[in-house]
């Protein structure tokens, strides 16, 4: 086939990598505008943009589909791609580009939808302590993320797993499903499937404001918080008047009052009293410090018994 592919962020790196290694002619890649980075703010151009500037294909990052429709419509008209690929773009497709290609707009959703619409469906996945997961490969609509089902694989989310590592695994399943998605395309092996909009829900984008954690809640909402916004934007809590980021977590006891949300009941282990049952903090970084390990963490920096994490 030829391919236009639209896409920004890590997650979609695969499935460009699987497009050229399924020998399909990639005529261009859109992707969002570089970005200023680090500590000293240099513009840096997104993932997607980098594999493709290796791969030698052209890049176009316009600020705008829409507002810049007078230019990019008709320059994607003239390539005459077949499909466009879209993989966590991040930018709406007006009405004017979803008719373009014959086999349509093709996206690649970290869901099994309809449940979990929206900017963040595999932190949510994992925040909502979901066993399973997945992606779905659709049809893309004017709506969001509303489009009719193509493929769908699910995933089941691993033990004390975090968004971030999720995420690493369905950017390799999305590509292989979008692989197998355009070969059954193109030889008319798919009927797409409306979704049912009953059943829809929303993940929509984290916030910062989401970083501090209650610890009242129930050991196992309270783990799947921390996990599932590992790495950003984190949990975020202090010890002794020092903040903590929490990167992973476990369930240690789901039952019982262990003591006050937020006692270290347990020094040697990091293990924290919840609102209900208690957790182990697995990974963690010290104000000033790196991310490490809790056994990695405890002897540079003891903690008392009794000690609370507000």
């Amino acid at each position: 086939m030829r391919i236009v592919f639209m896409g920004t962020p890590d997650f979609a790196v695969p499935c460009l990598k699987e497009l050229i290694e399924r020998s399909h002619e990639v005529l261009a890649v859109f992707t969002q505008p570089d970005k200023p980075k680090g500590r000293g703010m240099k513009l840096t151009p997104p993932p997607v943009k980098a594999y493709a500037v290796e791969k030698n294909i052209p890049v176009y990052q316009p600020q705008s589909l829409k507002k810049e429709s007078g230019t990019v419509t008709p320059l994607i008209r003239e390539m005459k791609p077949d499909c466009i690929a879209v993989v966590a773009y991040g930018k709406i497709l007006p009405p004017e580009i979803l008719e373009i290609p014959r086999f349509g707009c093709v996206n690649v959703h970290g869901s099994l939808l309809p449940k979990y619409r929206g900017a963040a469906p595999i932190q949510w996945t994992v925040i909502n302590g979901d066993e399973y997961g997945g992606v779905t490969t659709m049809m893309m609509a004017e709506g969001m993320d509303t489009g009719d089902m193509l493929l769908k694989k699910a995933v089941r989310v691993d033990e004390n797993e975090t968004a971030a590592e999720y995420y690493d695994r369905l950017s390799e399943v999305g590509a292989k499903l979008l692989g197998e998605t355009l070969e059954k395309l193109e030889k008319g092996e798919i009927t797409p499937e409306p979704q049912d909009e009953s059943a829809a829900t929303y993940a929509p984008m984290l916030t910062k404001e989401m970083s501090k954690i209650d610890l009242s809640e129930p050991a196992k909402k309270v783990c799947s918080m921390i996990n599932g916004l590992s790495d950003w934007p984190c949990a975020k809590l202090s010890l002794d008047g020092k903040a903590l980021k929490l990167y992973r977590a476990a369930v240690a006891s789901e039952d019982g009052n262990l003591g006050r949300p937020g006692e270290l009941i347990d020094e040697k282990k990091l293990t924290v009293a919840c609102g209900e049952g208690s957790i182990r903090i697995l990974e963690l970084q010290a104000e000033g410090s790196k991310r490490m390990s809790a056994e990695d963490f405890l002897p540079g920096r003891p903690v008392k018994k009794g000690s609370l994490l507000i």
